[in-house]
């Protein structure tokens, strides 16, 4: 998730679009309407934008309705697709949405709604503008779908209120179908409400919202789970519960005098409002607290809330309280409770495992994909098992418990290790590399080899928590920015503007896109020379031509210095004095890299 952060960063600085969203997040942050966006969402920077954003999601070779998929946009230029785009948008009729269902942990099916690769890319165009609006306006403590904010954030939160705030009661409300049941009038007037108030804008998210479901026939409530906008839409929804439960206790406003900052929770203790302190995930949230009683009124009040201010129905079998000191709670995938803590006892702290349903998924997704390299133990399954483990550690570190939770999984999947081991599949080994140094080094595990390739350990894993999110932290504020991104060390974003804007037109923008991303990987520098490149000397040349079936892959390309160019494609350099003199100047290696350019267009090697 951080180098996908990182990368949409940059795409924002490639296209000079930062400082523009920085400025929206300024201005809505003062309380602004914006009555006037729609022309920067169909500029040609935020069309190509939203191209280049999508073309990196796993989604976009996924089929819409009209069997599009990325590949079908990457074939135009950039004038064709940017006039395409506007042209469908002024009277925009959205394309039927595809249904598909996937299972749910309790063994039910998830509906999602998944628009066609045209419709999808109008939706990131206007998720780049809406964002940086309502990121102003979002509370602090809602973690879901937001940029730089995490499970682990959240979670972090929970144990926060559990070991310093000592809330020990959770009142956990479950809703009906959120994302099916949403208001579509309530939410559009929502999206006046928190700024958007260009009619062209709003019209068009009405119609997205109103897009036929193939076999369901037109939604009247609901934001279809997978949209690109729906995150976002269902953000805007429960933000207003958010700042309601804040309203109750932490931004409540206090007649009690308090100098410090930290010392307003010491004055709202006098007054009779009741302590609540919301965390939430989606529309998976928890208010914390402390006694039962508050729990209690909390719990009714908040349920009246959502049904009369939302329209939203609570599931009152899955609603419930809980004692922390008794009980733990399920959030995220973690199950957590208040233990007291040391021999003494002396106060409470967090004490937390994975879930149940949540370890049980995880033994069962290693089983599976052991028993698959049973059948067929190819390098490809080896480093798929392993990205697995270490995606399963990096997630699961934040419980406290978590040792114990995966030495149980490891013991439980031994029956398949040891088949492995029979079979040879898997052979013990003492090897060790850079990455098993670094994220296992200092354990104590029998280590495994498979297809050459070493087996990431399963039981290797130790808690690890970093502490709570700066609650006003935004990747629309430069400092802030700098914590996550830091600047392109070789390559300003002053040269990548100027290498974008001397993009040729003609060309298809995924050609368009990976010239960019090979200037910026190659830091500026010359493929032949390696000398340092301005914007205006860089050319990208195509390895393989198009015309002998080469295509605009990201490693069919390469940037070298526009003057060489011609030493590639020219039958015959050494027939010119200016070309002569210019090679005379190359060393050993960039002659070979030359000849190699040229045997891959056809021409002869040079002997020099």
């Amino acid at each position: 998730m951080a180098d996908l952060m990182i990368q949409k960063l940059r795409n924002n600085e490639y296209f000079g679009l930062q400082e523009t969203f920085d400025n929206l997040f300024i201005e809505s942050e003062k309380g602004r309407y914006f009555t006037d966006i729609y022309e920067l969402i169909i500029s040609e920077e935020n069309i190509l934008l939203a191209f280049r954003n999508l073309k990196s999601n796993t989604g976009s070779k996924t089929k819409g309705t009209n069997g599009h998929t990325i590949k079908h946009l990457n074939k135009m230029n950039a004038d064709k697709l940017i006039k395409i785009i506007r042209k469908r948008l002024e009277n925009y009729k959205p394309h039927s949405v595809k249904r598909l269902f996937i299972p749910k942990p309790n063994g039910k099916m998830r509906p999602l709604g998944i628009p066609t690769i045209e419709d999808r890319l109008i939706q990131q165009m206007f998720l780049q503008v809406l964002e940086p609006i309502v990121e102003a306006r979002f509370h602090p403590q809602s973690y879901g779908f937001r940029p730089k904010r995490s499970t682990h954030d959240a979670l972090a939160r929970c144990y926060h209120l559990v070991n310093h705030s000592h809330q020990h009661f959770v009142v956990d409300i479950d809703i009906k179908g959120f994302f099916d049941n949403v208001n579509h009038k309530k939410l559009m007037r929502q999206l006046w409400a928190i700024g958007i108030r260009d009619q062209k804008v709003l019209t068009i998210i009405k119609k997205m919202l109103k897009a036929e479901i193939t076999g369901e026939s037109i939604p009247t409530k609901g934001t279809p789970q997978g949209g690109i906008l729906s995150p976002l839409l269902a953000n805007i929804v429960l933000n207003e519960l958010d700042w309601w439960v804040s309203n109750q206790w932490e931004t409540k406003p206090t007649k009690v005098p308090y100098k410090l900052k930290r010392n307003k929770t010491d004055a709202l203790k006098k007054t009779r409002l009741k302590p609540m302190y919301l965390v939430r995930y989606a529309d998976d949230f928890k208010i914390f607290t402390n006694s039962f009683e508050n729990a209690r009124k909390i719990k009714v009040a908040v349920e009246k809330w959502l049904k009369e201010r939302l329209r939203l129905e609570v599931s009152e079998e899955k609603s419930k309280i809980t004692n922390l000191r008794k009980n733990g709670t399920d959030f995220l995938g973690i199950r957590f409770r208040a233990v007291q803590k040391g021999s003494a006892k002396t106060g409470y702290i967090v004490n937390s495992k994975m879930d149940p349903k949540a370890k049980e998924k995880v033994q069962g997704v290693i089983r599976y994909q052991l028993v698959k390299l049973r059948k067929s133990p190819t390098p490809e399954k080896v480093m798929n098992f392993n990205a697995n483990i270490l995606g399963l550690h990096n997630y699961y570190k934040i419980a406290t418990r978590i040792s114990q939770d995966f030495n149980v999984i490891r013991h439980k999947v031994h029956p398949n290790i040891k088949s492995l081991l029979l079979r040879n599949i898997f052979v013990k080994t003492r090897e060790t590399n850079n990455v098993i140094d670094k994220f296992y080094g200092d354990y104590n595990y029998q280590r495994f080899k498979s297809n050459g390739l070493l087996v990431y350990p399963i039981e290797a894993i130790r808690h690890d928590i970093r502490g709570q999110r700066k609650p006003e932290f935004t990747i629309y504020n430069e400092k802030d920015r700098s914590l996550i991104h830091k600047d392109l060390k070789h390559v300003s974003v002053r040269e990548i503007e100027m290498f974008r804007k001397g993009i040729y037109k003609a060309k298809s923008v995924l050609y368009e896109n990976n010239r960019l991303s090979k200037y910026v990987a190659q830091k500026g520098s010359c493929g032949i020379t390696g000398e340092r490149l301005t914007p205006h000397q860089a050319v990208c040349h195509h390895i393989k031509p198009t015309a002998h079936g080469g295509t605009d892959d990201y490693d069919n390309l390469i940037i070298i210095n526009r003057s060489y160019h011609m030493l590639v494609h020219t039958k015959d350099p050494l027939a010119f004095k200016d070309y002569v003199k210019m090679l005379a100047r190359f060393e050993k290696k960039a002659i070979n890299k030359i000849n190699e350019l040229r045997t891959e267009v056809g021409n002869p090697k040079l002997s020099l």
